[in-house]
């Protein structure tokens, strides 16, 4: 579920606004007198203090983070005897601490509810003490033990399910921490916690985190990954992993799916925006390089027809010329030159300067170039400018999708007339399917396509057989709420959106089929949502497609890795005559599970004979 949020540091959100929004529930005024954190913290994910005023509030602190949400964590040393009540919090100073870890410290301030993100987002809130008055007791104190989070500890069930009065929230319900993994994880919120040797899930990003898992056979795929099959499928043993102490400090480590983090992780955990519970490194462990190779897709044989899907994102000439050379080695040695490549997020040629240019020529021929350059073929192209910041993605950019096609293996059967407003249509021509634009868009004026790429149909010939293709780049899904959101289960509002889009296509795929029943039809591109999806159910309807994904082992199908969980965005979806024959489906893995990545998409690739 990628995220189209800005990575900034955080702002508390204010608990009067969480409060009128119905998110936070507190008790009324209580004592401040003889309060402990297990007290502030509660049986639940909101305070029972929320707003109130607390004083000498006792703990040592085991964490200090000087950027970003400032703060430290505090942690009693005389818990209780209840499992859902955490005894860490974090307090939230706004400036540099001046604390240091082993410190003994009471703390006064308020009690507040951060919600990262803000309300609007559905994450649920971190519970801490803010506008702080610290003392210092004494210093060199030992830290509280971890608790070891690990397969054992952490529950099979992800999350209780939302209480339907309250809009399917979770906050108001006790916590169940040995029953669902969220309320484990959020019974240890701001406790200091530990992971022993655990494989890397997420590889290294740029904002110096990675994932790992505590329950290395959950859904394991085989080259290391954590496989998103299913909206009840979460993977409870994901965990982000940050580290306390500065990059000048410590480097945080480059990691890639499959290796190890090994020896012992320990620190806070906290909540963000961007993940969820995060084991904020005190001590961070060593990576072990498990050495994952990139994957080579064979080449079509004799009589085989390629096509391939990549999504190149945000590609524009203004891109280092080694980012160019890297895709189009992509294109060249892991795909093996297919055939057809249907391009998404190619940018116009002056890329994200918003100065009204919508042609992408310089950017594609910069990449046909390159592919040449690589030993690849001389792909000639087609597609059709979309009209200026009509299309989504980064403003300015004009992102839209691009045929690449080799001409000496492959025809393209241009029928002019198409443009960024006119439809293609389907025509009966000497018994056969033709299209009445190629390349031509589907249904652009369709409301399904507001601020979003349209699609992109063409026909092709190869061996005398026509061959049609649609290229894709469905709405993201950008606005939908995280696995970890206080709504059980979470609102996915970009789908609304992806269901039109599916439908849209779905009748135009049987538009084709109704002229010609046999007909070779791909569906192809970043879809943006699963093989499992309602979109991608909506694709399919009454069998007109079939997700090609679904040929390989659950284990294998993925594309994209967020948050740790491998997953399918990309997708090549195949008519009943290309269905019921042989084809041969790859999802190359390239990008998606490397710290070091020319896109942060995996392309596809089916081979079929015509």
């Amino acid at each position: 579920m990628p995220s189209s949020v800005p990575r900034t540091a955080a702002v508390p959100a204010l608990v009067a606004v969480a409060m009128a929004a119905g998110l936070l529930a507190g008790a009324g005024p209580v004592s401040a007198a003889e309060i402990r954190i297990h007290g502030i913290q509660g049986t639940g994910r909101i305070s029972p203090l929320v707003g109130t005023p607390v004083a000498d509030v006792p703990g040592i602190v085991t964490g200090v983070r000087t950027s970003g949400s400032r703060g430290f964590w505090i942690q009693d040393q005389a818990p209780d005897n209840d499992p859902a009540t955490s005894e860490g919090v974090f307090v939230y100073t706004s400036s540099v601490p001046t604390v240091a870890v082993g410190d003994s410290v009471t703390v006064s301030g308020t009690v507040t509810e951060y919600i990262p993100g803000g309300a609007a987002s559905g994450n649920q809130s971190l519970t801490q003490i803010s506008s702080p008055k610290v003392t210092v007791v004494s210093s060199g104190n030992r830290v509280p033990a971890p608790v070891t989070i690990s397969g054992k500890s952490v529950p099979a069930a992800y999350a209780p399910k939302g209480d339907a009065a309250a809009g399917n929230s979770i906050n108001g319900l006790r916590l169940k921490p040995r029953s669902y993994a969220l309320d484990h994880y959020e019974s240890l919120e701001g406790m200091n916690v530990r992971i022993g040797s655990s494989r890397v899930v997420g590889a290294t990003d740029p904002y110096a985190e990675l994932w790992v898992t505590v329950k290395p056979h959950e859904n394991d795929s085989r080259r290391g990954g954590t496989v998103y099959g299913s909206y009840t499928s979460q993977n409870t043993g994901r965990l982000q992993v940050q580290q306390l102490a500065p990059a000048a400090e410590r480097p945080f480590p480059v990691a890639n799916v499959g290796d190890a983090l090994t020896g012992t992780t320990e620190g806070p955990l906290d909540f963000n925006q961007f993940g969820g519970y995060t084991l904020v490194a005190r001590t961070l462990g060593e990576i072990t390089d498990r050495k994952l190779a990139r994957e080579t897709t064979r080449p079509q044989r004799d009589g085989e027809l390629a096509v391939a899907t990549y999504n190149v994102e945000n590609l524009d000439p203004s891109d280092a010329q080694t980012k160019f050379d890297a895709l189009a080695s992509g294109v060249v040695h892991n795909l093996s030159s297919p055939d057809i490549v249907a391009l998404e997020e190619i940018q116009d040629s002056t890329g994200a300067k918003d100065d009204g240019t919508v042609s992408a020529e310089e950017t594609v021929k910069k990449f046909t170039a390159a592919i040449s350059k690589a030993g690849g073929p001389s792909y000639a192209w087609r597609t059709i400018d979309p009209e200026n910041n009509k299309d989504g993605g980064e403003p300015g950019g004009n992102i839209r999708q691009v045929f690449l096609y080799n001409p000496a293996r492959v025809s393209f059967t241009d029928r002019p007339g198409g443009d960024a407003t006119t439809a293609t249509d389907v025509v009966r021509t000497k018994g056969r399917a033709a299209l009445t634009h190629s390349p031509g868009r589907v249904d652009p004026a369709n409301d399904a396509w507001t601020n979003s790429r349209k699609p992109l149909a063409a026909e092709f010939s190869f061996r005398g057989r026509p061959v049609f293709v649609v290229a894709n780049h469905f709405a993201s899904k950008g606005g939908d709420e995280s696995l970890t959101s206080h709504h059980q289960p979470v609102n996915r509002s970009s789908e609304i959106q992806r269901l039109q889009q599916a439908r849209t296509v779905n009748t135009f795929v049987k538009d084709i089929l109704a002229v010609q029943r046999d007909a070779d039809v791909l569906v192809l591109g970043d879809i943006n949502d699963f093989e499992f999806s309602g979109t991608a159910k909506a694709l399919s309807a009454d069998g007109a497609l079939y997700p090609a994904v679904k040929s390989l082992p659950a284990a294998e199908r993925y594309s994209y890795v967020y948050q740790g969980n491998a997953q399918v965005l990309d997708q090549i979806l195949t008519s009943p005559s290309i269905t019921s024959g042989s084809f041969d489906y790859d999802s190359v893995h390239i990008n998606a599970e490397f710290a070091q990545q020319n896109s942060d998409h995996d392309p596809q690739v089916l081979r079929f004979r015509p």
